[in-house]
C-alpha cells in the first residue's frame, strides 16, 4: 500500500463515517492507497481524517468518538463542510448477528448484501417493524449509484 500521496481537500469525492474504531479499522483495510493529511486546520471540526482511495475514488474517512444520531448528523456535516467536493457518503456498521436455521449470521460475520426483486440488498435499522408473525419492512433505501 502506498503512503504519503498528499492530495488537497477537494480532490475527495467519498465521505465514509464509521461508527466505532473496529469499522475504522476495516475501511483503513479496504485502501489501496493512503494519503497524508490534511494541514487545513478547522477550529469548527473535531474529526480527525484517514484519507486514500480505493481505484479511482479518493476517499475521507472519520470515525465517532460516541454513537448517537446527533454525533453522526455532526460529522457528516463536518466532512462535507471540510471536503467540498463530496459526491457519496458511507455508513457501513457491523452487526450484532442474525442467527437462524438458514443462514447462521453471528457478530464478526462479514456480509455483502444482493439485491433481488424485494429490494436493493440495503434495509435502513429503523425501516420496519416486528410483529408476532414477522418482520415488515416500511421501505427501501435507494440502490447506489452506478459509478460506485
Amino acid at each position: 500500500m502506498e503512503e504519503n500521496i498528499s492530495l488537497p481537500s477537494e480532490a475527495y469525492t467519498v465521505g465514509w463515517i464509521c461508527a466505532i474504531r473496529t469499522e475504522l479499522q476495516v475501511a483503513k483495510a479496504m485502501l489501496d492507497k493512503v494519503h497524508a493529511s490534511t494541514k487545513e486546520v478547522d477550529l469548527h471540526d473535531d474529526n480527525i481524517y484517514t484519507l486514500g482511495s480505493i481505484a479511482q475514488h479518493n476517499i475521507a474517512i472519520t470515525c465517532l468518538p460516541e454513537y448517537c444520531t446527533a454525533i453522526v448528523v455532526t460529522a457528516a456535516k463536518d466532512i462535507i463542510h471540510k471536503f467540498r467536493n463530496i459526491r457519496f457518503g458511507l455508513m457501513f456498521g457491523i452487526g450484532g448477528g442474525i442467527p437462524s436455521t438458514r443462514n447462521d449470521i453471528r457478530l464478526g460475520d462479514v456480509v455483502v448484501s444482493m439485491p433481488n426483486e424485494a429490494g436493493v440488498g440495503v434495509v435502513q435499522y429503523d425501516m420496519g417493524r416486528r410483529e408476532k408473525d414477522g418482520f415488515y419492512r416500511k421501505g427501501a433505501l435507494n440502490k447506489p449509484p452506478n459509478l460506485l
